[in-house]
């Protein structure tokens, strides 16, 4: 999740069924108590129920999506490059080990959304409120990253996705280099611990990791990744992950622009 503002307005078929928000046996009433979260986590492996994956995005509309990529690409291109983003990011996930894939969007799915993802609207707010809405609705372990690191493998995410790797641990978190996070886990989801972080900051990964720390969790920490939002991101991602959808994307869409 990138510090950088929401802009206003994240993708081969889509599910035939779009869950609704809070529908099925995996939705919850309510925010989990934080004051059970140690408790639960020492009595009840975090993994009990199976890991559930969560990818928050944003329909691929140009002139809404990577906004900073323009210039030196049309909003069209960004738009581009914002759908290889999300592409790769939900191919990674399929990968990963989890009992439920779910996808909260904000726009409408597209053919860039490959089957085996649940779809869930992102509720109104800000940033904040709507990944505390994305955590509200899971039971069990649950492991949220954004759209904006294509650059995303289970490898870098195996310590969390590992059931072992929640053994003496509450939280995992992964920071971006411009001052955010890409990924937040939590062994029991309360969105109380999300609610009120300042976000769209060059702080908020620092704020976000000490509200866990604060409220007593013990967090551990994945790999550093940068957030394509500039033009000077792109390239740099592209060149971490060369044989990806955005790599490729890009390289077509540098070409055009070079002519």
């Amino acid at each position: 999740m990138s510090p950088a503002p929401r802009e206003d307005a994240h993708p081969a078929e889509a599910p035939s069924a779009p869950a609704r928000p809070g529908s099925g046996p995996d939705a919850v009433g309510g925010p989990v108590p934080r004051a059970d979260i140690r408790a639960d986590t020492g009595s009840r492996p975090a993994h009990e129920d199976g890991m559930t994956l969560l990818v928050i995005a944003k329909e691929p509309v140009p002139g809404r999506v990577k906004t900073r990529l323009t210039p030196p690409y049309t909003p069209a291109e960004a738009a581009s490059l914002a759908e290889a983003c999300l592409a790769d990011t939900l191919h990674a996930a399929l990968a990963m080990p989890a009992r439920r894939r779910v996808l909260v969007l904000d726009g409408r799915p597209g053919p860039w959304l490959p089957p085996g993802f649940e779809v869930v609207p992102q509720c109104d707010g800000g940033l904040d409120e709507r990944l505390a809405a994305a955590f509200a609705a899971c039971r069990g372990a649950a492991l949220l990253i954004g759209m904006d690191t294509p650059q995303v493998t289970p490898a870098l995410l195996a310590p969390a996705l590992n059931p072992n790797g929640w053994h003496d641990c509450d939280a995992w978190f992964g920071p971006a280099a411009d001052g955010g996070f890409w990924a937040l886990g939590l062994a029991q989801p309360d969105p109380g611990l999300l609610r009120g972080v300042p976000m769209s900051t060059a702080t908020t990964g620092a704020a976000q990791r000490r509200r866990l720390t604060d409220a007593g969790l013990r967090v551990r920490d994945l790999p550093m990744l940068r957030d394509v939002d500039t033009a000077e991101d792109a390239a740099r991602v592209a060149a971490d992950a060369p044989g990806g959808r955005f790599a490729r994307t890009l390289a077509r869409l540098s070409r055009t622009t070079a002519l």
